[in-house]
């Protein structure tokens, strides 16, 4: 009965239909011999056989009473008891799940927050690549960045901005934090394989050398990254956070990563989260073209 699944003392005494005394003390005799694995959940024990974790002699000697016990009616009843158990089970978790689909997001986000799923993503980025965070600021993207990968390269031309991101990093040994100017970089060329622009390109005079430079410290096929405002009217951003652009379309964008030497050019809008005051935002993705010289004028 436990190879194949994992059970707990209750349900194995309703499958065998024997006291839970009798299915303790076997439990125990197996366990101690090596032949069934517990584990334990709360308050709950659930044991399983896994014949692969078992010695070649061992295993020899399960084949041969796993045959003999298939022609034992009683094993066969048994087996139908199995069933139902399994059965009942996932039903159990059926009906949970079908009590709580409509209060489902506020239960996950009180148990694990709510950008969990969106941080766990980044594990699918290559662990041997080396990310530029252009314009890192205080370093948050960077933070999250860093376990993932390499090493992060951190850029921003404000030394406050550096001094804070210092602050936070302290403790991550894979983040180089440098000071420069987003259109002129202090990386070498080529050196990149991923390059990240968050909320960054409104703030500059020239976006598109900034994407130029991004453009020049890519590999050869490597990815840029945009997150940035779609257009907007707030003009009051100008004159209380620096804004120069109020925002950019979509053809806008389009332009610049073309312009900049980039190929396949996708932009997508971002859903707004809830209770958020500025505009809505958009990510652009890209890939660098094999050469600068294939950078084309913007028009």
């Amino acid at each position: 009965m436990l190879e194949g699944q994992t059970l707990s003392v209750g349900e194995l005494c309703d499958i065998l239909q024997l006291p839970q005394s009798t299915i303790s003390r076997h439990l125990k005799t197996l366990t101690d011999g090596g032949w069934a694995q517990v584990r334990r959940e709360g308050t709950s024990r659930l044991y399983s056989l896994v014949p692969e974790d078992l010695d070649e002699a061992s295993v020899e000697l399960w084949r041969v009473v796993k045959a003999h016990l298939a022609t034992m009616p009683a094993v066969a009843q048994d087996r139908v008891r199995l069933a139902r158990v399994l059965a009942d089970r996932r039903a159990e978790s059926a009906a949970f799940f079908s009590r709580s689909a409509g209060e489902w997001d506020a239960l996950r986000d009180d148990l694990y927050g709510s950008t969990f799923h969106l941080e766990g993503l980044l594990a699918v980025l290559d662990p041997s690549w080396t990310v530029a965070d252009l314009g890192c600021g205080t370093g948050r993207t960077s933070s999250v960045l860093a376990p993932f990968v390499r090493q992060v390269v951190a850029v921003d031309a404000s030394a406050e901005m550096l001094t804070a991101a210092r602050g936070r990093l302290k403790a991550v040994e894979n983040v180089d934090l440098r000071e420069g100017a987003l259109e002129a970089l202090p990386i070498a060329d080529g050196s990149v394989d991923l390059a990240l622009l968050v909320l960054v390109l409104h703030h500059l005079g020239d976006p598109a050398a900034a994407l130029r430079e991004a453009r020049r410290v890519l590999v050869p096929g490597g990815r840029l990254l945009v997150i940035d405002m779609q257009p907007h009217d707030r003009d009051e951003y100008r004159g209380q956070m620096g804004h120069v652009w109020l925002g950019f379309s979509e053809a806008q964008i389009g332009r610049l990563l073309v312009g900049a030497g980039f190929t396949g050019a996708r932009v997508v809008p971002l859903p707004p989260a809830p209770a958020v005051r500025g505009p809505a935002l958009f990510v652009a993705s890209a890939s660098a073209r094999a050469s600068a010289d294939q950078a084309v004028p913007v028009r």
